[in-house]
């Protein structure tokens, strides 16, 4: 799990706007581009490679 420390620095790669937890904590979305980056080990992975785009 994300602590809500680390949670309040982290930002999108592409757009640098705000993650959120999704999917029960197993990936971070961002609302604005809406790229949902995995959580492996309880590391985020802000890889733009290993971003999926979440449909609208």
């Amino acid at each position: 799990m994300i602590s809500p420390e680390l949670l309040e620095i982290l930002v999108c790669p592409v757009c640098k706007k705000r993650l959120v937890l999704k999917h029960e904590g197993e990936s971070l979305q961002c609302g604005e581009c809406r790229r949902v980056y995995p959580i492996r080990d309880g590391i985020p992975i802000l890889l733009v490679d290993e971003a999926v785009i979440e449909p609208a």
